[in-house]
């Protein structure tokens, strides 16, 4: 038996390396969408694949420097 900790930390691994070999395939083979349905250009999957992340990670840092700020003037 696994415990309720074990068994989250399995599903965010699996969720992890799916996103993680989506990514991969996606960058280096972006027609694979056209499979799918979606008439995208593949420059333009390679741009958003690279934007979207780089989005997502800019504004977690700056939620992180706004929370250490918000820590340091309200302590």
């Amino acid at each position: 038996m696994v415990s309720k900790d074990q068994g989250i930390g399995g599903a965010i691994l699996a969720v992890c390396v799916i996103v993680a070999i989506g990514y991969i395939v996606t960058l280096f083979y972006p027609s694979w969408l056209c499979y799918l349905g979606f008439n995208f250009s593949e420059d333009g999957v390679r741009f958003w694949t690279i934007a979207i992340p780089v989005f997502v990670a800019f504004v977690a840092i700056m939620f992180i420097g706004a929370w250490i700020g918000w820590t340091m003037a309200t302590t």
